[in-house]
């Protein structure tokens, strides 16, 4: 039987998901603006953002689980984190030979990464809010076969083509970030 304490390791706190949520949400917004604006005329910045944007998946993962018990008790985020970090040096070493291939690097992450983050919204289902990270799981995963296929395709790749992807998940993270502000409200 858990005690209180090691529960408190396993569910987050709504206080601490609505703040990572509406961190998550900020950032993936600054991301995709700055994606379609600045970043589609500069190739060097859409480089660094596209090297970003794993690296910010795996901090994220990495403080979301040390606050909720470590990487050793949230094992989703632990494999979320490292399939990030190499993602990232991934993204960076596709980088040199197209963004077919960036495409292909951000497909197969978008699968794996998302069937973590499915499976972590599963585990934290009594947290409430869950079902918007589920879906976003699960989109995520299906987002990632569309990469690789539209990779494999003639079509002109850039940063854009990326952005809606990190758009989608930034509207997933504000929705779960509401749906806890509006829970702890109705409680109250």
């Amino acid at each position: 039987m858990l005690t209180t304490i090691e529960t408190n390791l396993i569910q987050p706190s709504t206080a601490w998901l609505k703040s990572y949520y509406f961190t998550r949400f900020a950032v993936s917004t600054a991301w995709v603006v700055l994606a379609f604006t600045v970043a589609k005329t500069m190739p060097s910045l859409a480089a660094i953002m596209l090297v970003a944007y794993p690296a910010w998946d795996a901090l994220a993962n990495f403080i979301d689980a040390q606050r909720t018990g470590g990487l050793n008790r949230n094992k989703t985020q632990l494999l979320n984190f490292v399939i990030s970090i190499i993602t990232t040096v991934a993204v960076a070493v596709a980088l040199g030979k197209g963004m077919n291939t960036v495409l292909i690097v951000f497909g197969v992450w978008a699968v794996s990464s998302g069937l973590f983050q499915l499976a972590t919204a599963v585990r934290r289902w009594q947290s409430g809010a869950q079902w918007a990270m589920v879906l976003s799981g699960a989109q995520s995963a299906l987002a990632g076969i569309f990469f690789v296929k539209m990779a494999d395709s003639a079509a002109t790749i850039d940063i854009t083509n990326v952005a809606p992807y990190a758009a989608f998940g930034a509207f997933y993270f504000l929705v779960s970030a509401i749906w806890l502000t509006v829970s702890d409200a109705r409680r109250k």
